[in-house]
């Protein structure tokens, strides 16, 4: 009994919808159109705007994705801008440095009243315990074995061994072998620098306790030695105590960057016997 009833009210239900409908279809609004038209242009233009939103919605995205796919295009055409300008500045960067030593080392051979020849570092020494430097210049350009090498900031080394026809080998004043006459500028106190495996790598010898030698006074070459030309510079006293024996304690800083040469002069004036400094005391 119970399905009966149960069909009974869906079929009542059913009637019903059906005889709603068919007056719908005959009753006419004020304006003059029938209820059902109203009520069914209503229903689909729900429909309508709610798909029309998702079209409209879709579209935005996309909008959105192609623009910014465009803006991905055009920044990554700015980093490639960006990187090609930043490569410029840095080669315009280095010839101007490389100007800069050129007309440093072309104002040192003026200066120096000394025939010079420029010469381009080509290559360096990985042995640490030997500290040398090749040179694009030798025999065929006047180089010969003990010349001096010199630079804007002051003395850089010797030639060692004998020069090939385009290339020579070139001794450090702070290789641990490497020695050359000085002197202090101010007091003339003389001596002889050396090179050393520490910090800083020079250190000035045979100088007397009794002289007046203080911290900062510049060092010379005194050109006992007979290779480097007298009056270049060669460091500053970074340390000067009185020593256990005759001679004091003394360390130098070097005025030349080691660790940066690029360019230098060697002089072209043949070696010659060491003499006894006139400065020293």
């Amino acid at each position: 009994m119970l399905d009966i009833r149960q069909r009974t009210g869906y079929l009542f239900l059913a009637v019903m919808v059906a005889q709603v409908i068919l007056v719908s279809a005959q009753v006419q609004s004020k304006s003059g159109v029938r209820i059902l038209s109203l009520v069914t242009f209503e229903a689909f233009s729900h429909l309508e705007r709610a798909a029309s939103g998702g079209i409209s919605g879709t579209r935005g995205v996309w909008d959105r994705y192609v623009a910014l796919r465009g803006l991905r295009s055009e920044n990554d055409e700015l980093k490639k801008e960006l990187a090609s300008l930043q490569v410029k500045l840095q080669e315009e960067h280095a010839l101007a440095e490389r100007t800069t030593k050129l007309q440093e080392l072309l104002d040192l051979k003026t200066e120096a009243g000394l025939p010079t020849i420029a010469a381009e570092v080509i290559a360096g020494n990985p042995n640490p315990g030997m500290r040398t430097i090749t040179i694009d210049r030798g025999s065929a350009d006047g180089v010969q074995a003990d010349m001096s090498v010199i630079g804007p900031a002051g003395v850089i080394g010797r030639v060692v061994g004998p020069p090939a026809r385009h290339a020579a080998r070139v001794q450090l004043l702070i290789d641990r072998n490497a020695a050359a006459g000085a002197l202090t500028e101010r007091a003339r106190a003389g001596g002889m620098v050396v090179g050393m495996d520490a910090d800083p790598p020079l250190r000035m010898e045979l100088v007397s306790n009794l002289a007046d030698v203080k911290v900062g006074d510049a060092v010379i070459a005194s050109g006992v030695d007979g290779i480097y030309p007298k009056g270049f510079r060669i460091g500053r006293v970074e340390r000067s105590e009185r020593g256990n024996g005759l001679y004091r304690t003394i360390t130098v800083r070097p005025s030349v960057d080691f660790s940066s040469l690029e360019e230098v002069l060697v002089v072209l004036v043949p070696p010659r016997p060491a003499t006894r400094d006139e400065g020293s005391k």
